[in-house]
């Protein structure tokens, strides 16, 4: 039976609920929802692409934390404030993550902090 562990990055805004950052449970790691917050909690970024940029560094940061990478990331779930920006949402995968991408969900949904977007993620590590 495994133990869930977790994960934090000091690197990546500290959870601000009753959740972790990310928890380990065997190889598999699951990161809660990351908003585009620096690591003091602060909105970084005035446009959806510079809030995914960010978004997308603090998953890396705590995939890094855990043993891996964006490239070990099996599948995201990522929530837009505007489904618009899809498009802006591939541009930026494009640019940060390898092929095979990951698979992925998009939901237009409202955001805490009247963020552009949140991204959950699961990965796996050997």
């Amino acid at each position: 039976m495994f133990e869930r562990l977790p994960i934090e990055s000091k690197k990546a805004p500290s959870a601000v609920g009753a959740y972790t950052q990310a928890v380990r449970y065997g190889d598999v790691i699951y990161i809660s929802g990351q908003l585009p917050l620096d690591a003091n909690r602060q909105l970084v970024g005035d446009t959806p692409e510079a809030q995914m940029r960010q978004v997308f560094k603090n998953i890396a940061e705590i995939c890094s934390v855990a043993g891996g990478n964006l490239s070990s990331i099996a599948k995201l779930n990522v929530y837009l404030k505007d489904l618009a920006n899809i498009s802006v949402l591939n541009k930026v995968m494009v640019e940060m993550f390898a092929q095979p991408y990951p698979a992925r969900t998009t939901v237009g949904v409202a955001i805490p902090m009247n963020a552009e977007i949140e991204v959950d993620a699961i990965l796996h590590i050997g």
